[in-house]
């Protein structure tokens, strides 16, 4: 039986809804307050080491405008991010299988894109779903991974996840907890639930070849399931004014980069919804003096891929797909191939010329991505194509949609 019917828990239509701002852990208001408190707060976010180092934030803007305003001294670096990672059962049994009785092995069936993501000098992904614990492991519809998973993405080059989805409270907050202690011990950061309000506070800081990129996530919702009274930092819920007054901390503490993962839209649409688009206008026309708050917005959560754009110089990508997923039904109850479809996004940043301007995207590329369910492996559609593999319908369909709003105009292009 398909595994994934679309629809959500208690029945709530999976649509980007906007929370009431009591929800959230830092509004415009209080952000404009207390920056100088926030920037020290920063310093105590980073986390454990990994294949980049990634270290704290500087302690103000003045230091990292010492180490990087010039834009002589930076390198340029290259991001690649990808979509939901999300364990139906049967892709908690092909683990099980991979792995040879010895638990459970995510590496296998991501191996035919880790060429790509190791050599990213950054990877995010999207861990879609909270770990369960002692074997208690479950798909659809309410998901516990196993935490083996963390290891998977480790093993194939992945630094860092977003973490906030309509998933995030499928297991309350021993869920999250497990989540996030797993991704610490497989060397992954995290950004978008938290297991304290101290964690919830500020960006995840990753270092990109000495660039100080700060990595921010947020979702529409939890399902209908409530966020405990008092936790609200367990996830970071999608309200615009908390996300600019978070990007704009995150710059005056020393960002060159800021990433926003944003978990939204509407499932099995292809295009962006009315809310996506009027949410990545107004995030990527907000600026500080001349330079944006926000330097690249990825979308997750349609099952599907979506179109990338190009909005005031600063891309949006509005959907990735489902990077891993078992077999996918859509609303009609009808066995849907596109959600097991999805994109790559690879883009190349360089230092500004002058001091104050913002790191600007030299290359913007699409890598085609397929989850083959009967082989359980994650495949590089350009990469099988090359090798005789059946699959340019495939690959087209997907071109398709990410140029459908003019990316290609843009400089978009289709990567190896």
């Amino acid at each position: 039986m398909p595994e994934c019917t679309g629809r959500t828990r208690r029945g709530e239509h999976d649509t980007c809804h906007l929370p009431d701002r009591r929800t959230t852990t830092l509004t415009a208001r209080s952000a404009a307050s207390v920056p100088l408190v926030l920037a020290v707060l920063l310093l105590g976010v980073a986390g454990c080491g990994q294949r980049h180092e990634h270290s704290a934030a500087p302690a103000s803007a003045s230091a990292s405008a010492a180490a990087h305003g010039a834009g002589v001294a930076g390198h340029g670096f290259t991001l690649v991010a990808s979509g939901d990672v999300l364990p139906h059962d049967s892709i908690i049994r092909q683990a099980q299988t991979d792995a040879a009785g010895q638990g459970y092995d995510f590496a296998p069936m991501l191996a035919g894109v880790k060429s790509v993501v190791s050599r990213a000098d950054l990877a995010i992904c999207h861990m879609e779903t909270v770990y369960g614990g002692n074997g208690d492991y479950t798909g659809y519809p309410a998901f516990k991974s196993p935490p083996e998973v963390a290891k998977g993405l480790h093993a194939t080059g992945y630094d860092a996840c977003s973490t906030a989805s309509n998933h995030t409270l499928d297991d309350g907050t021993a869920g999250v907890g497990r989540t996030l202690d797993a991704l610490d011990r497989a060397g992954v950061r995290h950004t978008g639930s938290a297991r304290n309000a101290r964690e919830a506070v500020g960006p995840t800081w990753l270092d990109a070849r000495g660039a100080r990129v700060a990595h921010l996530a947020y979702a529409y919702g939890t399902n209908g399931i409530p966020v405990p009274q008092g936790r609200p930092w367990l996830v970071n819920l999608i309200n615009p004014e908390r996300i600019l007054a978070d990007a704009r901390a995150a710059r005056r503490a020393g960002a060159d980069v800021v990433v926003v993962s944003m978990h939204w839209g509407t499932e099995w649409q292809d295009a962006p919804d009315a809310q996506q688009l009027r949410l990545a206008e107004r995030l990527t026309a907000a600026r500080t003096g001349a330079r944006p708050d926000i330097d690249l917005v990825l979308g997750t959560h349609a099952h599907i891929p979506q179109a990338y754009e190009k909005l005031h110089g600063t891309w949006v990508v509005y959907g990735m797909g489902d990077q891993i997923a078992g077999d996918m039904v859509n609303y009609a109850g009808e066995h849907d191939p596109r959600g097991n479809e999805s994109t790559l996004a690879r883009f190349t940043f360089a230092p500004p010329a002058h001091r104050g301007e913002r790191w600007r995207v030299t290359k913007a590329e699409f890598i085609p991505q397929w989850f083959d369910t009967a082989a359980g492996r994650v495949v590089n559609l350009n990469a099988a194509i090359a090798r005789g593999r059946a699959l340019a319908p495939v690959r087209d369909r997907i071109r398709t949609v990410v140029l459908s709003r003019g990316a290609g105009q843009a400089g978009l292009v289709m990567g190896q």
